[in-house]
């Protein structure tokens, strides 16, 4: 069973994503939060798998709050909802630690579908509108290229591979089919990649990648 927790200032979008979510016979929405610093709270008390979280609430964003969710001790996914597909917070949280993010008039099946996904280890990003944030809001400075290339110097030429694949918004299933692999040895690889960068998820490996010159 998957555990979650909806975070949201919309008292009526709580409402909608909680029906959703307990029609799913594996998902159980065990926490709600109207803000941040709630959502913490709730965390806190509650074991949560995935976390649904607004960029735009009071008190604490879902910005700020992403990053408190990530440091916890036993930390949930964080998936980022968002009424635009090009939003510069939304890359905040991203950057901050987000699984993945989704429109909230995503198809209710995808909405589910990503939650499944992000509890199991994938990342769930919108392909062109994650690639189009990075495009227009991540530049990396000179240090930044440098440092990122020396932790790709860590990577065998097999898993620098994987992540350039993985920059581009592959699956773990995409990246089997293109490399000839088996499903499982590319999750493996991924979690390598993850370790030796010393990031928390693929979102991050992706930027990683991007500053390092890795993809286009």
């Amino acid at each position: 069973m998957i555990r979650t927790m909806i975070v949201d200032d919309d008292a009526l979008v709580r409402l909608g994503l909680t029906d959703l979510l307990e029609g799913d016979p594996g998902i159980d929405v065990v926490a709600q939060a109207a803000d941040g610093l709630q959502a913490i709270e709730q965390a806190t008390a509650h074991r949560v798998d995935v976390a649904l979280v607004d960029v735009r609430m009071p008190r604490m964003d879902g910005i700020i709050a992403t990053a408190r969710l990530r440091a916890l001790s036993t930390p949930p996914k964080v998936i980022t909802l968002t009424t635009f597909d090009l939003d510069e917070y939304v890359y905040d949280a991203l950057a901050a630690g987000a699984d993945g993010f989704l429109l909230k008039d995503t198809d209710p099946a995808e909405i589910l579908r990503a939650v499944h996904l992000v509890a199991a280890g994938s990342a769930m990003l919108h392909p062109t509108a994650a690639r189009r944030l990075i495009d227009r809001y991540h530049a990396a400075s000179q240090p930044q290229v440098t440092a990122a290339q020396a932790r790709l110097d860590r990577l065998t030429p097999r898993e620098r591979d994987v992540l350039a694949l993985l920059a581009q918004g592959n699956t773990n299933a995409d990246i089997a089919i293109r490399l000839a692999m088996r499903e499982s040895t590319v999750k493996a690889h991924v979690s390598r990649i993850l370790t030796s960068l010393e990031v928390t998820n693929r979102v991050q490996a992706a930027l990683l990648a991007r500053d390092a010159g890795l993809t286009a």
